[in-house]
């Protein structure tokens, strides 16, 4: 899905940060200022309050420098969005992850989606069709590969597989991060806005008409506590994907054989 971002930022600026080939060597852009102490305060603001609470005078006010010296570091707010998702991509673990395709693609979804729970704003703000090639992305592409390596799929189904695993977590995180916002939003769990809402419900649903959705909502109602449970989506969607996947390293392998 593509990012959300409403500004662009300029590619080439956003590699010179990333990869420091820009950096300023003048203390008078202020005492002990760098890209490093920026985006540490910049991802302070981002994970408190949201994507949209970020500005250069906050990162600036947050330091305590001024607005200008911010700019002396990093060109804009769309650039240091850049360095953010690839700084956040440097938390990512890099245990040994090869062995057991299964078992390491399983450990790299849910790494991911420990990173979305811990940076919910990463759902907004990166983008798969245009990733800004910084150290840590490629770095947490290479080590996620290590899983399906040798197990003889191309390379290009390589890279396809982990779209696929990857897209799934993030699909998976974005739909548990929605359940957050509303029952932050309405001060309701689920739980409690379905069972306000329990008597109409039982009306519709019981009227006769719609018996399939009737026994299946009650079905998965009783099993999740409300309409929707993301910790159960999420394990239950992995499981079919890796079984998916499964099919085609077993075709591979198939293909592999000698007649």
């Amino acid at each position: 899905m593509a990012s959300e971002r409403k500004a662009t930022a300029d590619p080439a600026r956003s590699l010179a940060i990333l990869w420091r080939t820009r950096e300023p060597t003048s203390r008078s852009a202020g005492p002990g200022l760098s890209v490093d102490r920026i985006v540490r305060a910049a991802i302070g603001i981002v994970d408190a309050e949201g994507l949209d609470a970020l500005t250069m005078r906050r990162v600036a006010e947050a330091l305590g420098v001024g607005t200008m010296s911010v700019y002396t570091y990093v060109p804009g707010k769309a650039e240091l969005v850049d360095v953010l998702i690839d700084t956040v991509y440097g938390e990512m673990p890099r245990a040994a992850v090869a062995g057991d395709w299964r078992a390491g693609l399983e450990r790299i979804a849910r790494d991911n989606l420990v990173l979305y729970q811990r940076h919910p704003w990463m759902l907004r703000a990166e983008t798969t069709t245009r990733p800004v090639l910084g150290p840590h992305l490629l770095a947490k592409y290479d080590h996620e590969l290590t899983a399906i390596a040798d197990i003889g799929l191309t390379d290009v189904e390589m890279d396809a597989v982990l779209t696929l695993v990857l897209g799934h977590v993030k699909s998976a995180a974005r739909a548990a991060s929605e359940v957050v916002d509303l029952e932050r939003e309405t001060g309701m769990t689920d739980g409690q806005w379905w069972q306000s809402h329990a008597p109409w419900l039982e009306t519709f649903m019981t009227a006769g008409s719609y018996p399939t959705a009737a026994r299946v909502g009650t079905a998965a109602g009783q099993q999740h506590g409300a309409a929707y449970g993301p910790e159960y989506a999420f394990e239950f969607g992995l499981q079919r994907v890796l079984d998916g996947i499964s099919v085609v390293v077993a075709e591979r392998a198939a293909a592999g054989q000698p007649g």
